[in-house]
């Protein structure tokens, strides 16, 4: 039987921008240099820091962690359940939590195509 969809997973890859991570300087002066409501520089942030995160995850992890995300915005969630829950070191507040969503799903299947070698 599969396991429901919960949005613990996508909140624990997340954590790379949570003020509870462990301090790291670098990181955070990464995360505040970035607009998080421009598609363009939250692509790049994610580049940066949750690719190499994601990668940390197991081929099985990262395809559930990809459905997992696509299943919450099929339904419409507002991810509240994820982002009221963390505090982040993000500059500005996101102000459409299903376009940041949005965008990083569609960085974690880049990533995932990279890794396949699918283009």
């Amino acid at each position: 039987m599969d396991r429901p969809y919960t949005l613990w997973s996508i909140r624990g890859l997340l954590f790379v921008f949570d003020i509870e991570n462990t301090h790291d300087l670098e990181r955070e002066e990464i995360i505040v240099s970035k607009d998080v409501n421009d598609e363009g520089e939250l692509c790049e942030l994610f580049d940066v820091l949750l690719c190499p995160e994601f990668f940390n995850y197991s081929e099985e992890e990262r395809v559930r962690l990809i459905e997992t995300l696509s299943f919450f915005l099929n339904k419409g969630d507002n991810f509240d359940g994820v982002f009221n829950k963390m505090d982040t070191y993000f500059d500005e507040d996101i102000k459409d939590r299903r376009q940041f969503m949005a965008v990083l799903l569609s960085c974690l299947k880049r990533y995932q195509n990279q890794e396949s070698g699918v283009i």
